[in-house]
């Protein structure tokens, strides 16, 4: 078997089109001949940095953006549900700390990445489908401890997110993204033949397959691979 393709997968909790992406590329870690790599960073200094205007912030973009999330939760099998107050979620709120808290998570676990797939997920659906907070430390709390971490773990945790390290390993993980290119989230860069490839957003994974040799089996490829 060839080596496997290193595949990052650069995301922030507060992106609904991020957590299609984190699915969907989770669920293909072990189908496709890849090495997954989840780069947690924060939107925000993204859109900064490359000069970008959320989507959100477009009136007819903000209601077309509604109504395709709500078809694409159901084409993903992703449970989204938009916020009753989506402004005050994406740009009011935010998620610098949700964001750092994940960062945490993945600089304190050695050896692997489910606590922090488990920890996005939770933040994602806290969000995007249970419409609560993500900002306060009882939010956080909470949605690790439904993540499988240990009370002591949390604390742990907790008091990482406001180190400097941390800090700085969030703003390294953003930096990264925009010397990629990045302009917004989900952004996927595909290793091949030495050469990053990037792609943008939750609807580039057929062109991404044929780019890495893979074949797309839609979005939910246990369920294709069964039909075969």
């Amino acid at each position: 078997m060839t080596s496997k393709k290193v595949i990052e997968l650069f995301y922030d909790v507060v992106s609904p089109y991020s957590w299609l992406g984190f699915e969907v590329m989770c669920r293909y870690r072990n189908v496709w001949n890849i090495e997954l790599k989840l780069r947690p960073a924060f939107l925000g200094g993204i859109m900064q940095g490359s000069g970008n205007k959320p989507p959100g912030l477009v009136p007819n973009k903000f209601l077309y953006m509604t109504q395709d999330l709500a078809r694409l939760g159901k084409y993903f099998n992703v449970p989204l549900q938009t916020p009753s107050d989506p402004a005050e979620v994406m740009f009011t709120k935010g998620s610098l700390s949700a964001m750092r808290f994940v960062a945490a998570v993945q600089e304190r676990q050695k050896g692997g990445d489910e606590q922090v797939e488990r920890v996005s997920r939770e933040l994602w659906r806290r969000i995007w489908s249970e419409d609560k907070d993500i900002t306060e430390p009882a939010s956080l709390s909470e949605a690790a401890l439904k993540a499988g971490l240990s009370s002591s773990e949390i604390k742990e945790v907790l008091n990482m997110c406001t180190s400097q390290e941390i800090k700085d390993k969030l703003k390294s993980s953003s930096q990264e993204a925009l010397d990629y290119g990045a302009f917004g989230f989900p952004m996927i860069v595909c290793h091949v033949n030495g050469k990053p490839e990037m792609f943008f957003g939750s609807d580039r994974f057929e062109l991404m397959a044929h780019c890495i040799g893979e074949k797309w089996l839609g979005p939910q490829p246990d369920k294709s691979a069964a039909k075969l």
